[in-house]
C-alpha cells in the first residue's frame, strides 16, 4: 500500500513515520526547504512511546513518483489547505482516499468539492506535538491517537484493508464506523481546550486554578455545543460531564497547539475554529466565544 503524508510537520510526520517505521510505503510531500532538511537529518521523533529516526521517501510539488497513492493523510493547517490542494492535486488519482486530520469541519466541504464525496474520509487526531528548531518532532504527552472512517459509516474492503495496516503502526490508529459524531466531539473538545487557553495565554493547569478560569471553560463548551449543534452536530447527554472530567485530568503543563503556534508568532485557525461556529445574529447568545475570536484576531493584527 502506498500513502501520501502531505507535509513532514508535527501531526503528519509523526503518524507518517509511525506508519514507516512498521515497512509501510510512505512518501512524504514536502516544500523544498523541509526537503533539503529531511534529506540531511532525516526524519527524527522524539516521544515517551520510543525514539525514531527514518530516512524518508520524499517528494516535492515538482516531483512525479511512478505509482498511484492508495491512501494520502492531510494534516496541514487550514489556512494553507487552498494552497496545499494545488500541490496534492496531481498526486490523487480517481482511487486514492483522502483522510484529512484537521480539526473543525469546514475542510471537509472544501475538499468533496476537488475530490467528490467517496473519496473523502473523515479524520482526526489526537496528539500533542511540535517541531524543534532543527526540524525535529517532539511528541510531549502520552496521546498519539488516529481515528479514519466514512462519513456514510459504510466500510468497504480497501478501507478495511487500511485499517488493518494502520492497526499495525506503534501508534492506535483505528476505523471509526461513527467518524462524524467523533468529529463533532473532537472539535467541542479542542475548541473549548484552545479557547481558554489562549484566551488567558496559560496551560491548562493555571486557568483551572480560578474561579474564573473554571467558569470561563464551562462557559466557552456549553456555546461551542450550542453552536455546532444548530450546524447538525448531534452530542450524547453526557458530553458536557466527559468533557470536563476530560479538561481536569490533563496534566497541568498541558497546552493547546494554538496557543504554542501564538507563542511562537505564527498564524492561528480563528476562522476554521471560531468564526465558523459564530454567525452575526450568534454574537449576543455567544458571548464567550465571540471573545475568544476577538481575541484571536487582535493577536493576528500583532503578527501581520
Amino acid at each position: 500500500m502506498n500513502i501520501l503524508v502531505v507535509g513532514a510537520g508535527a501531526v503528519g510526520g509523526y503518524f507518517g513515520g509511525r506508519l514507516a517505521e512498521q515497512g509501510e510505503q510512505v512518501t512524504f510531500l514536502v516544500r523544498p526547504k523541509r526537503y533539503e532538511q529531511l534529506q540531511k537529518t532525516g526524519l527524527q521523533i522524539t516521544s515517551p512511546h520510543g525514539d525514531i529516526t527514518i530516512t524518508p521517501q520524499l517528494v516535492t510539488r515538482d516531483m512525479r513518483p511512478d505509482h498511484v497513492f492508495d491512501v494520502v493523510l492531510l494534516s496541514t493547517k487550514a489556512y494553507h489547505l487552498d494552497d496545499v490542494l494545488k500541490d496534492l492535486t496531481p498526486f490523487v488519482s480517481n482511487e486514492t482516499y483522502i483522510i484529512p486530520l484537521l480539526n473543525g469541519m469546514q475542510h471537509i466541504r472544501r475538499l468533496t468539492e476537488v475530490f467528490g464525496e467517496e473519496r473523502v474520509l473523515g479524520g482526526l487526531c489526537f496528539i500533542e506535538s511540535t517541531l524543534d528548531a532543527e526540524g525535529r518532532i517532539l511528541q510531549t504527552s502520552p496521546s498519539h491517537r488516529l481515528l479514519f472512517g466514512s462519513r456514510t459509516g459504510k466500510p468497504t474492503a480497501r478501507l478495511q484493508e487500511i485499517a488493518t495496516r494502520f492497526a499495525k503502526a506503534k501508534a492506535p490508529m483505528a476505523y471509526s464506523m461513527h467518524i462524524m459524531d467523533d468529529m463533532w466531539q473532537k472539535y467541542l473538545f479542542i475548541s473549548t481546550f484552545a479557547g481558554v487557553t489562549t484566551l488567558f495565554r496559560s496551560a491548562i493547569g493555571s486557568i483551572r486554578e480560578e474561579a474564573v478560569g473554571r467558569q470561563m471553560i464551562v462557559d466557552v463548551m456549553n456555546e461551542a455545543k450550542q453552536a455546532m449543534e444548530e450546524q447538525g452536530a448531534v452530542f450524547n447527554d453526557d458530553t458536557e460531564t466527559v468533557l470536563l472530567k476530560q479538561m481536569h485530568a490533563m496534566e497541568d503543563t498541558m497546552k493547546s497547539s494554538m496557543l504554542r503556534d501564538m507563542e511562537k508568532g505564527q498564524p492561528v485557525e480563528v476562522e476554521h475554529f471560531f468564526s465558523a461556529l459564530l454567525k452575526p445574529t450568534s454574537t449576543e447568545r455567544f458571548r464567550a466565544l465571540k471573545l475568544v475570536e476577538s481575541n484571536l484576531r487582535m493577536y493576528l493584527g500583532t503578527i501581520k
